[in-house]
């Protein structure tokens, strides 16, 4: 007959096994498990069978533990678990990628009914249609001010009524409709609620984020940094190319209000002299571009507009004849 083991024995056993996945894993997701089953915790054990290790237990068994193991290795990065051990919440320990992880812990949601003095995580809508009541059922919904209708000897409802709002404690009328109409509104599992990853912690959104994602953000910092750097005059990597290009359009708008010059300005004062090469100057890569053809025609109607220069025989004949 096996022996049970006291309870400062568990307590010891409980506590070695948590040191040794804090030392064999470094990635750790909080979850709470408000609402979820034995059951329930049993399959997500499953599921998660091979790369990660689920564990639960009392918050103070874990706050002391982790505690006491930090101090006993050194290593301060494991006391940043312990201000997310509050309320009901467990530990996934896993070597895998921890987005995969986090999607297939969210698979194991089982529905539940709405039972009385429950919060409730979400909206509640009744959708409208037949719900398969007697007619002597209308008053009860005239009670939660709910419109009806008798359709075919049963009560159907008109229109989508909200019953019962996020954050609101579901009542004893709420419930015993949901249940006579056969509705399960709500649904629980285990729910992410932190990332530990080799001593930072960041919220499990991150987790989402794509690759265009973080392009984006970094490029909305360097945005930022850059119209800093240029308002109060302070040169940085970013504000850089913007500084030379600001400086040189100052040098260029002196050099075109003056008779100083230099190469990239004459240019400039070509095209404010005569526009018409600016014209020229812009089209050519344009006609380039779309293989030639506008330019030929350009060309070609230059041509036609210019009057064609008599030559000294031409004047010669025009004035004594063929002879």
């Amino acid at each position: 007959m096996a022996v049970k083991p006291t309870k400062a024995e568990k307590k010891q056993n409980y506590d070695a096994k948590l040191c040794q996945l804090i030392d064999e894993y470094t990635q750790i997701l909080v979850v709470n498990a408000d609402n979820v089953g034995s059951k329930q915790l049993q399959n997500i054990r499953q599921g998660l069978r091979g790369d990660s290790v689920v564990l639960m237990g009392k918050n103070t068994m874990m706050k002391r533990s982790v505690r006491m193991h930090a101090e006993k290795t050194g290593n301060n990065a494991f006391l940043n678990l312990i201000p997310l051990l509050v309320g009901n919440v467990g530990l996934i320990f896993t070597k895998g990628d921890l987005k995969e992880v986090s999607e297939e812990v969210a698979k194991y949601k089982v529905g539940a009914p709405a039972r009385v003095g429950l919060v409730a995580p979400i909206d509640v809508v009744v959708p409208p249609g037949n719900t398969g009541l007697d007619p002597s059922q209308t008053s009860f919904f005239q009670v939660l001010n709910i419109p009806t209708k008798i359709n075919k000897g049963t009560a159907e409802i008109i229109t989508p009524v909200e019953l019962i709002k996020k954050g609101d404690k579901v009542g004893s009328s709420e419930a015993a409709l949901l249940a006579k109409l056969g509705i399960t509104p709500f649904s629980y599992g285990l729910v992410v609620l932190s990332v530990y990853d080799n001593g930072s912690v960041f919220s499990p959104e991150v987790l989402d984020l794509t690759e265009d994602d973080l392009v984006a953000k970094f490029a909305i910092g360097v945005s930022m940094v850059t119209s800093l750097s240029l308002a109060i005059s302070y040169p940085t990597l970013a504000a850089a190319p913007h500084m030379f290009v600001n400086a040189y359009k100052n040098v260029l708008a002196f050099a075109v209000a003056t008779e100083y010059s230099f190469p990239e300005a004459d240019k400039v004062k070509e095209y404010l002299k005569d526009p018409s090469k600016f014209a020229v100057a812009v089209a050519a890569p344009a006609a380039a571009a779309s293989g030639g053809a506008p330019a030929a025609a350009a060309k070609e109607e230059v041509k036609k507009e210019e009057p064609e220069e008599e030559s000294d025989e031409d004047i010669g004949f025009g004035l004594f004849g063929d002879d």
